[in-house]
């Protein structure tokens, strides 16, 4: 069965799961006696599987010519046409919305972006539900595509380690791509990655359950950190009943956003570095230490007076700045419940500007967050240490092997190539939301947000929250085109257009 499916082409696959996910709300409405919903759904699913099997038969012949950059165009499809497949559910689901209302949602939570257009009581369980499970199945995706798709292309962040050029595999990936199938690969891919990615929601919701929160907000809330797309439901997470435990444990899943060595039952060679040891790890450390002894103790340099006893207030307002600064860096969103009090405590408000910069590095290569990456961060670091130590000892020989002086040359090269393509991507989102109308500041942290999939920052990233609903269509349709940019990364798209021999 499963060999019968891999022959598939996979925006097909992707569209028949694409109607599959659409019976989890069926299946949770029918039983929350909301009737209308789970027919909504449950008609909307048999629609989107009928259709599946139709495209199936008369694809099922077909072979690519190239089937890895096949996969990588399925992959850029996936991303253009199953948002209008999923708005299917919530368009018959809310029928006083719009197409471009609905498109939106489902590209921001295809993406793992979480920003919504809708207010949160506007929405039933059920269609929180399906947001959530949408962006469970996109960092799902994302997951899989980091792994069988974009690795042995060298894209993603693994050009950075392997000091190859993007969109073109190294020497032991094209000997395997000549042997084994991308089709099978990204089986075999599927099925490890599936079971842990599973397994660990399905670990939190019963934390977050035992925990005190109610049960359709804990699954919720679940996939959202899983997924970093920090979706929630009518129960924001800052008003959890959950409370600072409920945020220990969502904050002990960052982890596997941060690093892909993270994830247990995943064996590969890379995985043999102890955690600890990991670069992406410590460097996140090392920024989140940074930020918060910032905000922290800043305090002490604003108050008016200085008291010898510290404030009662004083850890609250400590956990509320690493728990939300490791929410954004992650790309996922999520807000402490301590984090207002945290601002009062640094004494700057909310601080927009590092919230940003802590999305725009973003996550961990091959996992599903978004933004710059920490290992293309690192690779920078080490570059510019290795600079100043050659202006000290001109003569002297880099430490670490080859794999840091590739990482230190080669990686730091198409790191900062990276980095100055998204920043061009930000600029020209920027230029377009202009030219449609938006204020400048409010542009800045649209565009930001968009591209590093983090849409929370439309709420907190500026003096004033910005509202997705209040936007028009024209600026809906840039953001949700930028949302699809910065989850596909500019490296892979121009791999996908630019010719595929002839690189070196």
């Amino acid at each position: 069965m499963l060999a019968r499916l891999a022959e598939l082409p996979l925006l097909v696959v992707l569209l028949g799961l694409s109607g599959a996910i659409a019976l989890v709300p069926a299946l949770y409405a029918f039983g929350a006696n909301d009737l209308s919903h789970a027919r909504d759904f449950l008609y909307s699913a048999l629609i989107l599987l009928i259709v599946t099997v139709m495209l199936g038969i008369a694809t099922a012949a077909y072979s690519p010519r190239d089937p890895a950059r096949s996969h990588l165009a399925a992959l850029v499809l996936a991303y253009t046409v199953l948002p209008f497949a999923l708005a299917l559910p919530l368009a018959e689901a809310l029928p006083d919305t719009t197409l471009t209302n609905a498109w939106f949602e489902m590209v921001s939570s295809f993406t793992t972006t979480g920003a919504s257009v809708y207010a949160p009581e506007r929405l039933a369980d059920t269609v929180h539900l399906w947001r959530a499970t949408v962006g469970w199945f996109g960092g799902f995706l994302m997951l899989l595509a980091a792994y069988a798709i974009l690795a042995p292309l060298n894209l993603g962040g693994t050009e950075v380690a392997s000091g190859r050029v993007p969109g073109r595999g190294s020497i032991g990936t094209q000997q395997i791509a000549h042997t084994v199938d991308p089709a099978q690969r990204l089986t075999r891919f599927a099925l490890m990655l599936f079971p842990v990615y599973a397994a660990l929601t399905f670990l939190l919701w019963c934390a977050l359950l035992i925990l005190g929160e109610t049960g359709i907000s804990a699954v919720i809330h679940a996939m959202g950190t899983l997924s970093t797309s920090g979706i929630s439901g009518q129960t924001g997470f800052a008003a959890s009943t959950a409370g600072i435990p409920g945020e220990a444990v969502v904050f002990v899943c960052f982890v596997f956003a941060i690093t892909r060595r993270a994830l247990p039952g995943v064996r590969l060679a890379e995985n043999r570095r102890p955690l600890l040891q990991d670069p992406e790890l410590r460097l996140a450390a090392l920024i989140l230490l940074i930020v918060t002894l910032l905000l922290f103790l800043r305090h002490w340099f604003i108050a008016a007076r200085i008291d010898s006893a510290v404030s009662p207030a004083a850890l609250p307002a400590l956990w509320g700045i690493l728990f939300t600064a490791a929410s954004f860096l992650s790309t996922t969103g999520y807000v402490s419940a301590n984090w207002h009090a945290a601002a009062d405590w640094s004494g700057i408000g909310t601080p927009g500007l590092i919230l940003l910069g802590l999305a725009i590095i973003g996550g961990g290569t091959a996992t599903t967050a978004g933004g710059v990456k920490l290992l293309r961060v690192y690779a920078l670091l080490r570059h510019g240490e290795r600079e100043l130590e050659k202006i000290i000892h001109p003569n002297s020989i880099g430490r670490g092997g080859p794999e840091a002086r590739r990482m230190r040359r080669e990686g730091a090269q198409f790191a900062w190539v990276f980095f100055m393509l998204f920043a061009i991507s930000i600029s020209v989102a920027a230029g377009l939301l202009l030219l449609a109308g938006v204020e400048f500041e409010q542009t800045i942290v649209l565009a930001i947000a968009s591209l590093t999939t983090t849409g929370q920052l439309a709420e907190l990233g500026a003096a004033e929250p910005i509202l997705y609903g209040d936007l028009s269509d024209g600026v809906k349709v840039i953001l949700g085109i930028a949302m699809v940019v910065g989850r596909l990364e500019t490296l892979a798209l121009l791999a996908l257009v630019l010719p595929g021999r002839g690189r070196r």
